[in-house]
């Protein structure tokens, strides 16, 4: 927190020097997250194509079905996830504890460990030597060097919350400190329990069905809302709406996400309670999202120009929005008489997708078109751009959820049929296969007016402006005001909205 000594000149210093010495990780995390999203979304075309059309490619042995799908899996949850979840995680923790990075270049060195890693995790994939579970395809000599590359990011940010000056921990930076702690925990005792200690078969597949939902939960949504906390305060210009509801969507989020999972399992010879276990939490995950996309959407409400006009805002609202459905996707697929036709169908692989795309990577997005021209000291070059990235995203990501939730669930139909032959219950499914294909073209297509617009900003050919690239035909100046605070000049950003408590002692 400022103390009244500081002036607003050495804050933007302050500000300055904690941006320049990110500039390298962040930027490195960025634009490699980027690349592998482009590679996911290639892997991802060929994989739906086979699911209507398996003479697609059939000449490359190496490119089945099974091998790429999961390729296309992991270069989504650890090319482009990951990376794009340690750049924010850094930056947002270096900018609300106001401290520079001093360990940049380990930082960095970490980051290419990661990547190689990556790399040739997936030619084992495609060379046939996953291990088949889902976002755990890796062979196991890449989850040492994986989880010791993540040590090396991670660590530098807890040291900076240590040294953080006295004062107000922002609820950004709860959920990043919830992302660091329960990344390492989720990631190394499921790896440890499957590899290192293995045992009963169909206990490493519910242990891998809590790994993934863990993932998903105890990692990407924490950061994504850490994210949200930070953006929609920081540009609308207004205090996060209910300081309640901020305690409400963290705790029950804590309380609530370790355990679900195992639901994936429900029927299989484990103890009973496992799966509906499971399901009972999955379906609770509703209350933390409906809390948190509740919140920040009424926080938002209160500037309504400001959010027409912004794009990390664009993608950050809609990010809000896709947690919400997230929220409801889980009830719906969860409940008990839903689950026994869904739970083996192409209708999880739409939940991953609406968690990773429909509500993270949207709300990575918003990050990014908010943190690259402070790091890079230009701004974005065209509106025109970021607007065709926004809606080509939103109906690809839109149509590929839609379409594999409901085509799994005619997957599930026919499935329960048990009177009807098992590849007629597939086929029952090949229209909606068809469509994901063309979503999938649909966010290729958007994504190559980001990563070139990303390219030209980590070239520092952007824009010599401390005004913001906006949407509409607004000046930058008329939305900095007392009520609509700036989408954020370049020399302009603060380190958050503290959230007003009511009760100021309740910490």
């Amino acid at each position: 927190m400022s103390t009244p000594s500081q002036t607003p000149v050495n804050d933007a210093l302050r500000r300055a020097e904690i941006d320049l010495s990110l500039r390298h990780p962040v930027m490195f995390f960025f634009t490699s997250g980027a690349a592998w999203l482009a590679v996911a979304i290639l892997l991802g075309i060929i994989a739906s194509a086979k699911t209507h059309s398996p003479d697609f490619l059939s000449s490359c042995s190496f490119l089945t079905y099974g091998r790429v799908q999961s390729a296309h899996i992991s270069a989504l949850v650890y090319g482009w996830g990951c990376q794009a979840a340690f750049g924010a995680l850094i930056w947002l923790m270096a900018r609300l504890s106001r401290q520079e990075c001093r360990a940049a270049g380990i930082i960095l060195v970490a980051g290419h460990v990661w990547n190689f890693a990556i790399s040739l995790g997936l030619i084992s994939i495609l060379a046939g030597e996953g291990t088949g579970m889902p976002w755990m395809e890796f062979p196991v000599f890449a989850w040492v060097p994986m989880l010791l590359a993540y040590a090396a990011i991670a660590i530098w940010s807890m040291v900076q919350f240590k040294l953080r000056p006295a004062g107000h921990v922002f609820i950004s930076q709860w959920y990043i400190l919830a992302a660091l702690i329960w990344f390492p925990w989720v990631f190394a005792s499921s790896h440890l329990m499957i590899h290192a200690f293995a045992g009963n078969p169909v206990m490493a597949a519910a242990i891998n069905a809590w790994y993934r939902s863990g993932m998903l939960l105890l990692f990407f949504v924490p950061t994504g809302i850490a994210a949200a906390y930070y953006l929609v305060p920081k540009v609308t210009g207004r205090p996060v709406y209910s300081y309640s509801l901020s305690s409400l969507g963290f705790w029950s989020l804590a309380i609530i996400a370790p355990w679900a999972g195992m639901q994936k399992l429900a029927g299989a010879p484990i103890p009973n309670f496992l799966p509906y276990l499971g399901a009972a939490a999955t379906i609770l995950f509703a209350i933390p999202a409906i809390a948190v996309s509740v919140n920040l959407l009424k926080t938002a409400s209160g500037a309504p120009e400001t959010v027409a006009n912004s794009p990390s805002l664009h993608f950050t609202l809609a990010g809000v929005i896709g947690l919400l459905v997230l929220g409801g996707a889980a009830v719906f697929l969860n409940n008990p008489a839903v689950l026994p036709g869904t739970q083996f169908s192409m209708a999880n692989y739409g939940f991953d997708l609406l968690g990773l795309y429909g509500f993270f990577s949207f709300i990575a997005f918003g990050v990014i078109y908010f943190v690259v021209p402070r790091i890079t000291r230009r701004e974005w070059l065209s509106s025109r751009l970021i607007k065709m990235h926004f809606y080509f995203s939103i109906y690809g990501v839109a149509l590929v959820v839609l379409v594999a939730v409901f085509g799994g669930a005619m997957q599930g139909i026919g499935l329960e049929a048990y009177k009807q032959p098992f590849e007629d219950a597939m086929t029952r499914a090949n229209p909606y296969a068809v469509a994901t294909t063309l979503a999938w073209c649909f966010l290729l297509f958007s994504n190559v007016f980001f990563f070139f617009h990303l390219t030209l900003m980590w070239l520092r050919l952007g824009r010599r402006s401390s005004h913001p690239t906006l949407l509409g035909a607004h000046h930058a100046d008329d939305l900095h005001d007392a009520t609509h605070g700036p989408e954020g000049d370049i020399d302009n950003g603060g380190p958050g909205t503290v959230i007003q408590n009511p009760h100021p002692h309740a910490h």
